[in-house]
């Protein structure tokens, strides 16, 4: 090989690693970010301008305090988790019925007045309270709310979580009891938070269940499992195929990154890797 040809070589890495990853204009999914994904040590200006740049359309679970910093950078602020919605104290218990009722319509019509697509919610911890009657109390109370929802044209999201590491006692910690309360309600704006992590734990089967369940599935998170980490081979899930899988389907919400960056890794670096797995 003659020298001549041996320094453009030499300068390739430099030259992709000052290459800004490219839009998202032409993938199939649009993907989001939570906080967690950039680590401990970025100001959240520093994380929207690093979402904008790497081509991330929105960024979960987000007040409405710090909206005007996502817009600023051109992101959706795209799931709301509204004051009033806890994990342990949600949906299953009749006795925060008319306290939620009040917070999510009111968290419904702010989402509709400043573009925000989704809000989150939880079913609750059982407290020895049987699975069905959490499923009866859970529709009873979507019933009440959903006319709001469909008329602002708002999506809620109940989160499925696992109740085997990380939420202990957690009632909506298998699809298909998500899926019965989501049936029973059925409203197109009634859907269920799909977070793979969790599902994982808790279920498997991942691409079966989504196929077979998309119709009440409005949002995903992402993570690795086990640890919560990056989306690559440090961990169980084919992040890839899943992606395609969910592509596949037609999907037209949002796909969040919700991991945490293993110690030692560069966080901007695995957003960029993340992103990567999820353009398809």
């Amino acid at each position: 090989m003659r020298r001549r040809d041996v320094f453009p070589l030499l300068a390739l890495p430099a030259m992709a690693a000052q290459t800004p990853p490219p839009a998202q204009t032409a993938a199939r999914l649009k993907q989001t970010v939570t906080r967690g994904v950039f680590g401990r040590n970025m100001s959240f200006e520093d994380t929207c301008k690093e979402a904008a740049r790497q081509g991330i359309k929105g960024y979960d679970l987000i007040g409405p305090a710090d909206w005007p910093m996502l817009r600023k950078y051109g992101l959706v602020p795209t799931m709301y988790q509204f004051q009033g919605s806890t994990i342990p104290d949600g949906l299953n218990a009749i006795a925060n019925h008319a306290a939620l009722e009040k917070s999510m319509n009111a968290a419904i019509d702010e989402a509709a007045a400043n573009g925000v697509p989704s809000l989150i919610t939880f079913s609750g911890n059982r407290r020895g309270m049987a699975d069905q009657e959490g499923a009866d109390n859970c529709v009873a109370f979507l019933n009440r709310v959903k006319a709001h929802a469909e008329d602002k044209g708002i999506n809620v999201c109940m989160e499925y979580l696992n109740s085997k590491v990380n939420h202990k006692d957690y009632m909506f910690d298998h699809i298909a009891w998500g899926v019965d309360v989501m049936k029973r309600v059925n409203s197109p704006r009634v859907k269920i938070l799909y977070d793979i992590y969790h599902a994982q734990i808790m279920d498997g089967d991942i691409v079966r269940n989504i196929r077979d369940n998309l119709q009440w599935i409005g949002h995903f998170h992402t993570g690795g499992n086990p640890g919560r980490h990056e989306l690559d081979d440090t961990q169980e899930l084919n992040y890839r195929f899943i992606a395609r899988a969910i592509a596949d389907t037609g999907y037209a919400g949002y796909v969040g990154h919700e991991y945490s960056p293993a110690p030692g890794r560069d966080a901007v670096a695995s957003l960029r890797q993340a992103i990567e797995i999820f353009t398809v």
